[in-house]
Formats: structure tokens, sequence, C-alpha cells
């Protein structure tokens, strides 16, 4: 082979290497975002483990003396451990949630008791920042590979050369710019083993080419292509029962049944099931991204605290506007009014799909639509409903400027828990809404928890307050599944949304569970709970405060919890 051939081969290797790398970096970091809740945290600190990771790798090559057998073991390596670390992380994490059950069974204690000591809670927390301990060994195997194949090449040419570092360091760069777009667009689409499995087959072929050319340098080249082989089949295996795998290992992290699990464009979607001898059907929970939204066997309180204060609060009710909201259940509360129509705006199409709304291109399993659609009452497809599959940052603005208004507008967003939705709960978010909002309506925000992250949910009033509204107040109820919740209520002009419903002889649309005396004793907070709202800050939009307020809030929660 030409020395030309031998650069071909040995810095297309290196692209190919470069791009797996870094897919590893993001199937990683995506992962530990899952697994510790605090998304944007957990991308930031994985990134920059890998990164210190591959320095200490770079210093490590020196000790082999043999580059070409070092390099050959390391693909082999980083193959193994890229395709298997997550599902491995996913085994360890579900052995320490069933390992109190394991030892309540074991020495037979009573169905009620359960071991939960510092130790296994130790355990678990252990368990649950082994992605970073993976991200770090998989650094430095990567960060092994320049030193070591910018070695190689010098030996091929049999001599220095001047611009080898340069030359590696470019192939290193344009492949992982390479596999950054085969990430964004091919591999974010794919289930997480499916994708990991596809990326390590990249690093076997590179072995086995490597290994091809070079394997008169290399020692136990037999043995080396035994274990391609046998990394290819390893391959197969978790291609075809990875992502079922890790289904079953996530559902241990829940207390219920699980009868679903998928994971959409946007989401992670989890429903669970329980029997309850108080409930004459199952209780089916929604979690998205393992959080709680809501639970069946309560979640009329929480819809109903969101959907009639605002209703009663506004002089008309034509035309309404939901944002987020996809389970369609606040839907249907909205539609138990003399609603003309009903504008629905949710930006995953796949769990609109699920709760039942028709024409989507998703498959969703029938039998469990079937359970949604009959507690959402076939909301979202109501002739009265209209539902628009896009991000409601985007279409509020095309509202806008089409000259749209709205009577009532809902915001059912999920909690500011990811950097993405913090847009969404910005001032300038908040002050297109007013302006798609009648001037004698009213505006309802979910606003998470007033006791558990108080800090985020006063900020979010102080935003509406700063975006334009005249009218802005607070109210809070207890939802047995949530503990204390909270909700933003705001009007542009007149009284305000109290003040009318206080003025309001009776509920127009009868309820089982509120009453006006009811809704009225929500806006009350415990004494002093107000007293340091100047120091809390506008979320405007870029800012992230509302997201740092609310990472802070329930990781010192957990803490408490912990200790």
């Amino acid at each position: 082979m030409s020395l030309f051939g031998h650069d071909v081969l040995l810095i297309g290797v290196m692209a190919i290497l470069a791009g797996c790398g870094l897919i590893y970096e993001y199937l990683l970091s995506h992962y530990a975002g899952r697994v510790l809740g605090s998304v944007e945290s957990a991308i930031y600190a994985m990134i920059g483990t890998m990164i210190v990771a591959m320095g200490i790798g770079a210093f490590l090559a020196r000790w082999f003396k043999d580059p070409f057998t070092a390099f050959a073991w390391l693909e082999s390596l980083i193959a193994l451990l890229g395709m298997s670390s997550i599902l491995i992380i996913a085994s360890i994490i579900a052995l320490t949630y069933t390992l109190p059950h394991t030892l309540s069974s074991l020495y037979n204690l009573p169905p009620d008791s359960l071991l939960d000591g510092r130790p296994l809670q130790q355990l678990q927390e252990f368990a649950r920042f082994l992605p970073y301990i993976f991200g770090l060994i998989l650094g430095i195997l990567i960060g092994m590979e320049i030193p070591l194949i910018a070695r190689i090449r010098q030996q091929v040419y049999g001599r220095f050369l001047e611009n080898n570092a340069g030359t590696i360091y470019g192939a290193d760069y344009i492949g992982a710019g390479v596999g950054a777009a085969i990430w964004v667009m091919i591999m974010l689409a794919l289930p997480i083993m499916q994708a990991a499995a596809w990326t390590a087959l990249f690093n076997i072929v590179a072995g086995l080419i490597f290994l091809w050319r070079y394997h008169p340098y290399v020692r136990f080249a037999r043995l080396l292509l035994v274990c391609h082989i046998l990394l290819l089949g390893v391959f197969t295996v978790i291609l075809l029962n990875g992502t079922a795998w890790m289904k079953d290992l996530s559902n241990v992290l829940y207390k219920d049944k699980v009868i679903y699990s998928e994971s959409t464009k946007y989401q992670h979607v989890v429903i669970t099931e329980r029997l309850s001898r108080t409930q004459a059907t199952p209780i089916n929970d929604l979690f998205l991204n393992g959080r709680l939204q809501f639970s069946s066997v309560d979640e009329q309180i929480y819809h109903t605290m969101l959907v009639y204060p605002a209703m009663l609060a506004s002089n008309r009710h034509d035309k309404v506007l939901i944002i987020g909201g996809g389970d369609g259940l606040a839907l249907r509360d909205v539609l138990k009014w003399p609603v003309q129509n009903a504008t629905l705006i949710d930006l995953d199409g796949q769990l609109l799909s699920l709760f039942g709304l028709q024409g989507q291109a998703f498959e969703a399993r029938p039998e469990i639509t079937s359970k949604l659609v009959q507690l959402n009452q076939n909301a979202l497809n109501s002739s009265r409903a209209e539902v628009i599959v896009a991000d409601a940052f985007l279409e509020v603005e095309s509202m806008l400027d089409r000259g749209e208004q709205f009577d009532t507008i809902i915001i059912d967003l999920p909690d500011p828990n990811h950097p993405d939705l913090n847009k969404l709960y910005s001032d300038y978010f908040y002050n297109h809404v007013r302006q798609l909002l009648a001037p004698d309506g009213a505006l309802a925000i979910q606003s998470t928890s007033p006791y558990h992250a108080k800090s985020a949910f006063i900020s979010i009033a102080k935003t509406v307050k700063q975006a334009g509204f005249e009218h802005v107040e607070q109210y809070q109820q207890n939802i047995p599944s949530f503990g204390q919740w909270g909700w933003t209520i705001a009007t542009r002009t007149g009284q305000s949304a109290s003040a009318r419903i206080a003025s309001a002889e009776h509920l127009p649309v009868a309820s089982n569970w509120v009453s006006k005396k009811y809704l009225l004793s929500s806006f009350a907070f415990p004494n002093r709970f107000f007293d340091n709202n100047k120091d809390i800050e506008v979320n405007r939009l870029g800012s992230g405060v509302l997201y740092d307020y609310y990472r802070q809030a329930w990781q010192t929660e957990d803490e408490l919890y912990k200790n």
C-alpha cells in the first residue's frame, strides 16, 4: 500500500472513531439527564467529565510501547463499553431499587415493612452517578486514540512528520462534526440502546479494517479477530433485545405495574396501573421523563382547579386556548362549559395520539388508548375542539399575526424542569399570551408547588405581572398525588380574578368537587408567605432564572429526604 493509501485508511479510521466518540458522549449525557433528573446539569457535567478523561487518556497512551497492538485492543474495548455501558448502568440501578424488596422477602418481613436504611440509600445514590464513572472510563479510552494513531502513522512513514498532529486532529474534528450531525438527524429518533449498538458497529468495523491492514504488526492478531467476531455477536443481541431489556429495567423504578413505556421525539412516556379496594376501576398514572403528571384517582381535583377559576373569571366563554395539556383532561373540563371553540396546542403528536387524537401518523396501543380516551371523554376529537401539533412558542406568534383573540387562556405545561421549557415561562411569552387574551378574559397557569418550590412559584407570578397583566394572583390546593400545588391567575383589565369569582352568583357549570366558597378559600396563603417577594427575580427570556429556582428547590428537597 502506498503512503497515500495508508493516510486515507488511518485518517478515515480516525474520523470514524471521532464521530463514534462524540455520539457515546451524547448518549451517556442523554441517559445521565434521565437518571439524575436535572438534564442541563447532567449534560454539562458529563461532557466536562469526558473531556477531562480524554486528556488523561492522552497522557496514559505513552505507556504503551506497541501502538499497533494497543490501538487494536483499544477499539475492541471502546466498542464493548460503548454499546453496553448504558445497559450495565440500568441493570445496577434496577438492582439497587429491587434490593430492599429482595431483602425483605429473604428475611420474611411483613409486606408493609421495607428496608430503606442509610446504606441502601447510599447504594442507590452511587448507582445514579454511574453514568459519570462509565463516562470517565470511556473518555480515558477515547483520549488514547489520537496519540496512538499519530505514532502509528509516523511509524508507517518511517520518519518524523512535521504536520502529523495537525492532520490527525483535523480528521478528529471533522469526524466529530459528522458524528454530531448523525446524532441530531438519526440517533435522537432511535431508542437509546439501538443508537448505542449502531455506533459500536462503526467502531467494530473500523477495528476490523485496521486489523486487516496491519495484522502483521499486531500481536495476538488472531485473538483480536475472534474478539471482533464476538463483538459482532454482542452487537446483534443488543440491537435485537436491548430496547426491550431497557424497558424492563426502567420499569423496576416505578412502584406500580408499567403498562406502557415509550420514548417520543420529545420525552419518555410511562403509564402505570394499580388496583385499589376503594376504586372500582384500576388507577392509572402518567409519568413524563420519570415525573408524575397525573393520577387518575385525583386528576379531577387538579384539572378542576386549573380550569374553573379562569372560566368563572372570564366574561365570555366562546373561544378558549389551552397551551399544553396533551392528555386532553383540561380540554375535557373546558368543554363542559358553553364553549364554541377550544384550541389546544401541544408539541408532542405521539402523546396526543396515545390519548386518542385521530389522524396522527403514530401507532398507539389500542387497549391503552381506550383507557385514556375514557378518562378524557374523547375530548381531543370533539367537534368543538381544534388540536394543533406545534411549538406553542412559535404558534402563539403566528396567532398574533392572524389577529386571533381568546376569552380564556389556560397554560397546562409540565413544570419548568428543563431549559427548553424555560422560554414558555418567560416574560416574553406571557406578553404575547396577554395580547391574545380578550380584555375581559382570564389567564390560568399551572405553577408548580408553592410548598416544595416556593421561589419558582412566586417567580411565575412576578413574570406574568412583568408581562403587563393588571391583576396577578395565585392560589393553591392539595392534590393527594402531588401534595400542595399552585396556580397563577391573571386578568388584563377591570377586576381581579378573585373579585370576579366573588361577584358570581353561582357556578354556571356544576362541579362535584368545587364551589364558589371553596375556590375563594384557595386564594389564602400562610401568614408572611410572600414576605420575601422582592428578592425573587422575573424569568426573562434566555435568563434561566425559573429553571434554576426549580432545580435548586427540588435538589434541596431530595437532600432533606435523604437526611
